[in-house]
This record gives C-alpha cells, sequence and structure tokens, in this order.
C-alpha cells in the first residue's frame, strides 16, 4: 500500500476526512483532481485567524476559495488545555490522548465559498484547499489549532500559551533575516 500523501499525521487526516468522509458511499470522481492540483502546488493559501482564502489557477481558470472553521466552544478549549498542557509541539500520541478522552480535535467548517461555476459547497477547489491544508497541518501540526481558534481564545481568557520552540525556515525572510556590516 503506497504512504498517505495527505494525512499522513492524525492531525492531517482530520483534515483528509472532511474531503473523504468514512460515510461516503460512492466514489467522488473530483478526488484524484483535486490532489493532483494540491501535489503540484496549484493552491495558493492566504490563513487568517479561522479563515482560509485560497487562490487557484488552472489552466485559463482561475477561482478563490474560502473555507471558515468553527471555533472551539470553551469547554473544548478547556478540555484541550487540561490533556495537553504543552501544546508547542503536537505529537500523533497527544492526538490519541484527546480522542482517548472523548474531545476530537477534528475541524467543522462553518461555510465554504468559491468563485467558480460549480456552485456546490463540495467543488473541485474546495476539495483541492482541503488537501493543501492538510499538508500544511502534516508539516506543522499546531496549525490545526490555530484554524480552529484554540489560542486566540486561550489568550483571551488568560491561559498561558507557550510560544513554539523552533522556528520553520520558511517563515524567515532572507532579505531582512541577512543584515549587512556597516
Amino acid at each position: 500500500m503506497a504512504d498517505n500523501e495527505f494525512g499522513y499525521t492524525p492531525w492531517g487526516m482530520d483534515w483528509v476526512r472532511l474531503a473523504e468522509p468514512l460515510r461516503q458511499t460512492r466514489p467522488e470522481p473530483l478526488l484524484p483532481r483535486a490532489r493532483s492540483i494540491a501535489r503540484n502546488d496549484g493552491v495558493r493559501t492566504e490563513i487568517e485567524r479561522r479563515v482560509v482564502r485560497a487562490h487557484l489557477h488552472r489552466g485559463g481558470q482561475a477561482s478563490v476559495t474560502h473555507v471558515e472553521v468553527a471555533p472551539l466552544a470553551r469547554a473544548e478549549i478547556d478540555a484541550i488545555a487540561a490533556v495537553i498542557p504543552d501544546p508547542s509541539v503536537l505529537t500523533d500520541a497527544m492526538h490519541r490522548a484527546l480522542v482517548d478522552a472523548g474531545h476530537s480535535p477534528a475541524p467543522t467548517l462553518a461555510s465554504t465559498d468559491c468563485s467558480c461555476s460549480a456552485r456546490t459547497a463540495r467543488c473541485l477547489h474546495v476539495l483541492a484547499v482541503l488537501y493543501t491544508i492538510a499538508r500544511r497541518v502534516d508539516e506543522n501540526p499546531r496549525l490545526a489549532l490555530e484554524l480552529r481558534g484554540y489560542f486566540e481564545a486561550a489568550e483571551a481568557a488568560g491561559t498561558p500559551v507557550q510560544e513554539p520552540r523552533w522556528t520553520s525556515i520558511n517563515a524567515l525572510d532572507p532579505a531582512a533575516f541577512f543584515i549587512p556590516a556597516d
């Protein structure tokens, strides 16, 4: 069996399950094309709090897609804080501990919107965005909780949240990082 290229961590698999729900009874013909678009970096995303804005260019067509994630309830935030006291580095074991405690970290979509002509909640572009987010969550599981508003709500409630110990190399701006000597 081939390795999962999307959702190889449980945090990312939660996002893949939005595109590929287990309750689906027939194959979705758009999934292979959506995976191909995400695999070939055809989705440019901008994340602002709980909203993901994506620009997709495929051939001569361009689409703008918005995916909004439902916020966590206060009880869920408290439960996550009780199970994961240090969310700076999230592991598979922490995901398992949350599920075992009865608190699923899986996201719920509040709304989706796409500028394409399909006019459905599960168009090709929305599915490609879900795969792209799954890949980004696989790389940085903290993003799964950030998109659900966990850190923002925890700071507002006065719960101390540690900053990550490491900075991703992609987060550095080379133009501002190297300062020329006088």
